[in-house]
């Protein structure tokens, strides 16, 4: 329901319910796009509406009634939560960040908003890996391609293998442009991802190539077999990415977990740890590799081209991926 009128009733004209009303703003604000960005923030919307029906929060179900005080106790509910390790700090802080957005998107201000999650926290997110990325044992990702393919997940089996070959992002994996990779492969030995990035990262002016041995072709090869007719990509000429995210990954999310994988990003960090083994011959930090205190320079090099390969801008952003420098 698109907003109707003034923003001068319920909800800023958005309805009755804050739960309907926040994730209809937010629809307004972002049109047809941007769909990953609508659902993750219409989530953490409705933990804040959760928590506003509940015995420790305010009892409000207008937007109207929703001022900086309320969005200053629901910071201290949270940072008591984080405290208490229900919740990492990341979250936390994205539930706060979203929480600005769709009251931005109901207001049609900025007027009401925590300028700062971080300092609203009084906690900062570390951004370095805590944990082993799962995924970087090959036989475990065969394992879980053959139990894809045995349910008849043939997409989504390529795309796991891409992301373990590529560390390509899931979405970047999805709309890579199949037959321009594989002649390039062919052509260069490498290949250049450019289909789906973040950022804007594409084109002449944000290259991403990326070395091709056997198991790139091999990626490439299955996602070429089972890319549907008339597509250069993964999705059918019929289909929208909407769909292809419903149909296809949400199904697919549940073979990955009950193969104890978390989801797609972990073969990109998987990937990255593979890198730099081969990059620095030292493991990765997080698998229990002090490359940093034999070499700093080999480190920050290595980071550097990982950086560069997984198509992020700054070398520190790596530290989520292989581990922190020790």
């Amino acid at each position: 329901m698109a907003l109707v009128g003034r923003r001068d009733g319920r909800n800023f004209g958005y309805g009755r319910q804050l739960s309907y009303a926040g994730p209809q703003a937010l629809k307004d604000m972002f049109g047809s796009g941007h769909y990953g960005t609508v659902k993750a923030h219409c989530d953490r919307w409705q933990a804040f509406v959760k928590w506003c029906r509940s015995e420790q929060g305010p009892g409000i179900n207008d937007g109207r009634q929703i001022d900086r005080k309320v969005l200053a106790d629901y910071a201290a509910y949270l940072r008591d939560v984080v405290r208490r390790g229900d919740l990492a700090v990341s979250t936390a802080q994205n539930r706060l960040s979203s929480v600005n957005r769709t009251m931005a998107a109901l207001r049609g201000d900025q007027c009401v908003k925590l300028p700062s999650p971080s300092k609203a926290l009084g906690m900062l997110r570390t951004g370095v890996r805590q944990s082993v990325p799962q995924g970087q044992d090959r036989e475990h990702v065969k394992q879980i391609v053959d139990a894809l393919c045995s349910q008849h997940h043939l997409r989504a089996a390529a795309i796991v293998l891409l992301a373990r070959a590529t560390g390509m992002r899931l979405r970047e994996a999805i709309l890579a442009d199949l037959l321009r990779l594989s002649r390039e492969a062919k052509d260069l030995g490498r290949i250049n991802i450019q289909d789906g990035t973040k950022g804007g990262r594409t084109g002449a002016s944000a290259p991403r190539w990326i070395a091709v041995n056997d198991h790139v072709k091999g990626a490439l090869e299955l996602a070429r077999q089972v890319s549907p007719a008339g597509s250069r990509n993964l999705i059918a000429p019929h289909e929208s990415y909407l769909n292809f995210l419903q149909e296809i990954i949400r199904p697919a999310r549940d073979i990955l977990h009950a193969h104890d994988l978390k989801g797609f990003h972990e073969l990109r960090a998987a990937y990255a740890c593979e890198r730099y083994e081969e990059i620095t011959q030292h493991r990765a930090p997080i698998n229990g590799g002090q490359c940093y205190l034999v070499d700093r320079s080999l480190d920050r090099d290595a980071r550097r081209q990982i950086s560069y390969e997984l198509g992020h801008g700054r070398i520190d952003v790596v530290a989520a991926y292989v581990g922190g420098r020790r």
